[in-house]
């Protein structure tokens, strides 16, 4: 288990769980709330085969510390370094080659819903509550968020969730797509493990990566590029496959 600011990492076999740790709200105190080393870690171990984002505690995340928020708003250049920053690092879990869950309970606000969108698959307990309240203080979601939600439900619905800033219950966000999996709250750690081992435990990790890069090429190329990417991958599997076996 490795502590750095505010985030506990570990690795259970080869599922690593990657704990958001500012108790009670778990609040976000930075846009680049991992740091590069952390991340250079992470993406450079060839035994992981997939990521569990969750918080410590009730919440998965509250969202940004707004009295840090106010002091990086002093000092324009600074703010928009931070933010590209942590727009970099949501994208680094976008664009990761293993399957990265969000196991959410509690509250998920803000830059917490934005960590959550950036996750492929989100299971949330059934006292998970969503919602991105920075319209009410006169900002807007800054690490992703309107383009992620908008991708995600559309932009009817993601144009009402952002301004109204209204809080999103779990059986509501199951309906939106905006959560994959409800489960009660007990079970929620223990069913986001067996899920994602249920998905890679007898997978090889080329296996994965290939489908995860197809899935990604899907949602960035054209169709028949996409479609082109997924014949490569799927070819040099099979001459893998067919050469491990002679």
């Amino acid at each position: 288990m490795k502590h750095q600011k505010n985030i506990v990492w570990e690795k259970i076999g080869a599922i690593g769980v990657l704990s958001i740790h500012n108790p009670p709200e778990n609040f976000i105190e930075e846009p680049e709330f991992v740091g590069k080393e952390q991340i250079e870690e992470i993406l450079h171990d060839t035994a992981l085969k997939g990521i569990i984002i969750k918080g410590t505690g009730r919440h998965f995340s509250a969202g940004a510390d707004r009295d840090k928020l106010k002091l990086l708003a002093q000092d324009e250049a600074l703010l928009y370094k931070k933010i590209s920053e942590g727009k970099e690092l949501i994208r680094i879990i976008e664009n990761m080659n293993i399957p990265v869950i969000a196991a959410i309970k509690g509250v998920c606000f803000g830059a917490g819903l934005e960590i959550a969108l950036a996750c492929h698959i989100r299971i949330c307990s059934q006292n998970a509550l969503f919602a991105f309240p920075e319209s009410n203080h006169g900002i807007m979601p800054g690490l992703g968020g309107t383009v992620m939600l908008t991708k995600l439900i559309g932009v009817g619905k993601s144009a009402e969730i952002i301004l109204t800033g209204d809080i999103v219950n779990a059986q509501k966000a199951q309906e939106l797509r905006l959560a994959d999996h409800v489960v009660p709250s007990k079970e929620l750690n223990a069913f986001s493990m067996s899920f994602l081992e249920r998905m890679t435990s007898d997978r090889e990790i080329d296996v994965i990566n290939s489908v995860m890069k197809s899935i990604h090429n899907s949602q960035t190329l054209s169709f028949e590029k996409a479609l082109e990417e997924e014949t490569k991958l799927f070819c040099a599997l099979a001459i893998k496959s067919m050469q491990d076996k002679q």
